[in-house]
């Protein structure tokens, strides 16, 4: 007997029958929404706008640094008055002395050439003193006095073997001992010894 096609089973559509959907789990009193995200293990943060600009960097002027003097203490100036006087004083002085000196090898040179060369032996030796006394001392070492005072002694003998001699020369010759006098004063004075030490 033919089966009754009213008899049979509703046919469904496949995509129905194949799709099994299950009720949410009701764990409170409301239901999860079918719409809703489903729950994971990560965290998501959402932005909280744009990134904020970065602070632009200063552009003002900045000063340089300013040297720092390092070292001791630089001691007090000390004034340059006795010993620049000390100084044209021993100029003049070894001038007259090399005046002096020529004037008696050329008039004595003839009679007594022993005694010529004695004057031309510490006429050099006082300009070797005098001009390297000078320097010394405007160079601030403490040799330049001494220099300047031997200098000046053996100036002394010149003008000493001068009035030994009897030679006749005029008046101001004979007032020129007081230069190598004056230049041995000056190299003595305290000032002097201060500029000398401050170098």
């Amino acid at each position: 007997m033919a089966s009754d096609p009213t008899d049979r089973p509703e046919q469904h559509d496949d995509a129905e029958t194949r799709i099994l959907r299950r009720a949410p789990l009701n764990t409170g009193s409301q239901p999860v929404p079918e719409s809703a995200d489903p729950a994971t293990s990560i965290i998501r943060r959402h932005p909280t706008g744009e990134f904020p600009a970065a602070a632009e960097p200063a552009t003002g002027y900045l000063p340089r640094a300013q040297p720092i003097a390092v070292g001791p203490p630089h001691a007090p100036r000390v004034p340059a008055r006795s010993a620049i006087a000390t100084a044209v004083v021993s100029i003049l002085s070894g001038w007259a002395t090399a005046v002096i000196a020529t004037n008696l090898i050329s008039g004595w040179s003839a009679t007594d050439p022993l005694f010529c060369v004695a004057i031309g032996f510490l006429a050099a030796i006082s300009a070797a003193a005098t001009i390297g006394g000078l320097i010394a001392l405007l160079l601030r070492r403490r040799m330049g006095r001494l220099l300047v005072i031997v200098g000046a002694a053996v100036a002394l003998l010149i003008f000493a073997g001068l009035f030994v001699a009897g030679a006749a020369l005029p008046a101001l010759v004979y007032g020129m001992p007081v230069l190598p006098i004056a230049s041995i004063v000056l190299a003595l004075l305290p000032e002097t010894a201060r500029w000398g030490r401050s170098g």
